[in-house]
């Protein structure tokens, strides 16, 4: 579809002219003569851009920009200004305006502002629609419990400077965590890196976190920065942190404790203010009795500890999760969404969901291309493992084995949250059924990283 021109201008010469060379190269040109019947214009229909004069009778073109300021219309506009009218320019530009061309016109030159004032909308709109989608990609779906209580803490620790340690299994959302936090976060308007630290080469990894300099090693023929400095008065992301060797561990530890770092081949010191974020899907504090982790980067890392419960402990939020995924994916394919029927449903929910929601979303994707009607039944989703809908996730196999002690510890957290739950937050209904004091459970929640919900403690205490 071809943008749309309007021409304001007194001039019938002007108007002409421009009208003319502007449907050579490819617009829809219209024209009118006053400021007023550039606004009774735009009561008919949008434009992309107005080519406006400053001089005209009756509402002139500062007071018609004012105006369409006023009305919030989305257009570009471009001044058409004499050489005693560049000050009435420059205000224009600040209220607004692309640009300016000055008279007498050079049709040339005003072809080219108008084509970049063009260009600057267009991307502007591509801007606003990448970032409502990325919106919607990036909201955390799910009501369940668990879910509340996860915003809940997202929430708290978001408008802080504190680190976040955030740790769940695979596919559980810890890197959406991270970003919500960050697009919460004072820190906002500057830059969210991410580094995944189980997907660098060690001898790749300090190079990458902080930079280096020509000839610091074989291949390095320009220094780069790091991203410490990168993510400088953003936030720092460090994912799968457990996967990290000692060695770069020593250094971060470092960087966190001075917030400053030296590029590797380097010798001078750069000063970096970064916001740390890390995420794991191991036990650290088994890595430490291992000796894989370091203890005191663990509790420089560990201020607020965030932990994301797997989907097999929020299956109330599945079928919110699916129907999320599902009009995602329908707006990508530009197709219609289809509708789960109850069979379908009952299969997504009985299902463990071991790779979480990661694996709920890319069963989704498969049903949204594969399945040619607009109904998804049981029969859709045979290729899911028949195995795993008989059994219930506590008699899954683990994926690795564990010490008694990080069992105990995986069992204790997921009764505790499980409770949590069925009593709607509510912590001496928990304790109760627990059969522990209030006090240990406290203690308890705070050591596996299990915030207590706010409205929940309001609640017991105004009872």
């Amino acid at each position: 579809m071809k943008p749309t021109i309007l021409i304001v201008d007194d001039e019938p010469g002007v108007r002409s002219a421009l009208s003319g060379v502007l449907r050579d190269e490819g617009y829809a040109v219209e024209a009118v003569s006053s400021g007023e019947a550039c606004l009774e214009r735009l009561t008919r229909g949008p434009v992309d851009l107005i080519v406006l004069d400053v001089w005209l009778p009756g509402m002139d073109g500062l007071a018609t920009l004012a105006r369409l300021r006023e009305r919030q219309v989305d257009v570009q506009v471009v001044l058409i200004s004499g050489h005693g009218n560049i000050e009435s320019a420059v205000r224009a530009i600040k209220m607004g305006a692309f640009d300016f061309v000055e008279k007498p016109l050079s049709l040339d030159k005003t072809v080219l502002v108008v084509r970049n004032a063009l260009n600057q909308r267009r991307l502007e709109a591509e801007n606003r629609a990448l970032r409502a989608r990325v919106d919607r990609q990036q909201s955390m779906v799910g009501e369940s419990y668990a879910m509340r209580q996860l915003r809940e803490q997202v929430a708290m620790a978001a408008p802080t400077n504190g680190r976040v340690l955030i740790y769940g299994e695979n596919g559980t959302g810890k890197e959406l965590v991270a970003r919500t936090i960050h697009q919460l976060s004072r820190r906002r308007s500057a830059a969210f890196v991410e580094v995944n630290c189980a997907a660098i080469p060690e001898e790749l990894i300090e190079s990458e976190l902080f930079g280096h300099v020509r000839g610091a090693f074989t291949g390095a023929v320009a220094d780069r920065r790091g991203k410490f400095e990168v993510a400088d008065g953003g936030t720092l992301f460090l994912d799968e942190i457990g996967d990290m060797s000692l060695k770069t561990q020593a250094k971060v530890l470092r960087a966190l404790q001075e917030q400053t770092m030296e590029a590797v081949g380097g010798t001078a010191r750069i000063k970096v203010d970064v916001r740390v974020l890390a995420a794991t899907n191991k036990d650290l504090q088994a890595e430490i009795r291992a000796g894989q982790f370091r203890e005191d980067l663990y509790f420089r890392l560990n201020v607020i500890p965030i932990f994301v419960p797997p989907l097999r402990d929020r299956q109330e939020d599945i079928p919110l999760l699916a129907d999320h995924f599902m009009a995602e994916f329908a707006r990508e394919y530009g197709r219609r969404i289809k509708s789960l029927d109850a069979g379908a449903r009952g299969v997504l929910l009985r299902y463990p969901w071991p790779g979480n929601v990661r694996e709920l979303r890319n069963v989704i994707e498969r049903l949204m291309i594969m399945v040619p009607g607009e109904t998804i039944t049981t029969t859709d989703l045979s290729f899911l493992d028949p195995g795993a809908l008989q059994r219930t996730p506590s008699t899954d196999p683990p994926a690795e084995r564990q010490t008694l002690h990080e069992a105990r510890d995986q069992f204790e957290r997921d009764v505790i949250l499980r409770t949590l739950a069925e009593q709607q937050g509510n912590m001496s209904r928990t304790a109760e059924v627990l059969g522990v004091e209030r006090s240990n459970l406290y203690r308890k929640m705070k050591a596996f990283g299990i915030a207590p919900a706010r409205r929940a403690d309001a609640d017991e205490e105004g009872g």
